[in-house]
């Protein structure tokens, strides 16, 4: 009986250890993604294992504090109980012992229960935990304080640790929804996109001005219509003089509704009246940006200039949430053959065609901070201009100039590092 008291006493102190080793796992490994969920659902306990996750440093504090305090006591009356049994061999008995019962019961055990059921789990235990964190949390506070005053000591201030992680964490997820099905890949493709929107500028994305219809308003009103009518654009900039003039904008269905109301006589329209103002964004606007611009000014089509006022390109809606949803074509779009698989795997790509869509449809991981095309990062990677027939190798994958017109490279074979 003298001993069944301490033996039943560290019995319950090993259940307690079990206890706050579990809730540990159970609490850290939890979804908060599902947690969230549930507290909306109106799902109480959720809403506390939330409350208590809010504040984690108090809640390791706490769990640590109440799991050494009982490992301690536990310990200590082993080593008691056993130093009666045995005399001085019971010290070493006891350290025998305790540490393969803490080990296998205490924390394996648990820990490895949580780590499986920790929805389930930190659900069960948070009504419990709560006020145990609350009775610990002056003590635990001063040991916080403690620790982060001597961690300052060393130059290391854990206040910055967290900054700028949920973003981290958010690409972690993403890359961790993993496959080769082609909708995991696009669906991959399409977060990733999402969260780069803020990071890109709109110049990586615009439609280069040597490859925008545009429309001359000295030409003939018959001329002109027949061109907007041609076009396979709905939208289509008017220039007076040269091209870098731009005065305005023309809708297809404004010219439709205007010849409707001239009953076809369109020698009645005034194209310049007609056109819109133009809306001209610097270069170095972010997508995200244009974005909310687009929604709050509800257009669909600006024009986009360097830090000189020298026209650049046009972008439109359309091309933002293609970078985001991959290409969107319609009846009307013409299609462009910018790349073609070869029968041994390399690929013909035009000079034109960007890095982000390449990474985006192969899912490859070529760099495009200091240039947005396929040829921009061989002249880039080169320091020239590279002759038809010259062959590299950057970022593991080989490059062949298939194709050059005076100084522009208009045709390479990529070769991707995984193909030999």
């Amino acid at each position: 009986m003298e001993l069944l008291i301490p033996v039943l006493i560290i019995l319950l102190l090993l259940a307690l250890s079990a206890f706050f080793s579990g809730s540990e796992t159970a609490l850290t490994a939890a979804s908060a993604i599902r947690m969230q969920n549930r507290e909306k659902e109106g799902d109480k306990r959720a809403a506390l294992v939330n409350r208590i996750r809010d504040k984690k440093d108090r809640m390791i504090g706490a769990l640590l504090l109440g799991n050494n305090m009982v490992n301690i006591l536990a310990s200590a009356l082993a080593t008691s109980v056993l130093i009666k049994l045995f005399g001085e061999a019971g010290v070493v008995y006891a350290t025998l012992v305790m540490t393969m019962l803490v080990l296998i019961f205490a924390e394996v055990l648990p820990k490895t229960y949580a780590l499986h059921n920790a929805n389930s789990m930190s659900v069960r235990i948070a009504p419990l935990l709560n006020p145990v964190i609350t009775i610990l949390a002056p003590i635990v506070d001063v040991v916080t304080w403690i620790v982060r005053q001597v961690l300052r000591c060393f130059g290391v201030d854990i206040s910055m640790v967290h900054q700028g992680s949920h973003m981290e964490l958010l690409r972690g997820v993403i890359d961790m929804h993993d496959g080769e099905e082609k909708e995991v890949v696009e669906q991959r493709a399409m977060l990733r996109s999402i969260l780069d929107l803020a990071d890109v500028e709109i110049s990586e994305i615009m439609t280069h001005r040597k490859n925008v219809e545009m429309i001359d308003s000295k030409k003939p009103i018959e001329k002109i219509v027949e061109d907007i009518l041609n076009s396979s654009y709905t939208r289509l900039p008017l220039y007076s003089e040269n091209q870098e003039n731009i005065i305005g904008v023309i809708h297809v269905k404004h010219l439709l509704r205007e010849m409707h109301k001239h009953k076809g006589d369109i020698s009645q329209i005034n194209i310049i009246e007609l056109a819109t103002d133009p809306w001209f964004i610097p270069d170095t606007t972010a997508l995200y940006d244009q974005l909310q611009a687009f929604r709050e000014r509800k257009e669909h089509f600006a024009m986009i200039v360097d830090e000189y006022g020298d026209l650049q390109g046009i972008v439109t809606l359309e091309d933002i949430l293609e970078e985001i949803v991959g290409e969107i074509d319609d009846e009307h779009d013409v299609p462009v053959a910018g790349v073609r698989r070869l029968p041994d795997n390399s690929y013909l790509v035009d000079g034109t065609v960007t890095i982000r869509d390449l990474n985006r449809a192969y899912d490859w991981d070529l760099p495009d901070d200091d240039y947005s095309t396929l040829a921009g990062l061989i002249l880039h990677e080169s320091k020239a201009v590279p002759k038809a027939g010259q062959a590299f190798t950057f970022h593991d994958f080989r490059f062949d100039v298939a194709r050059r017109l005076r100084n522009q490279i208009t045709l390479i074979r990529v070769r991707p590092p995984n193909e030999d």
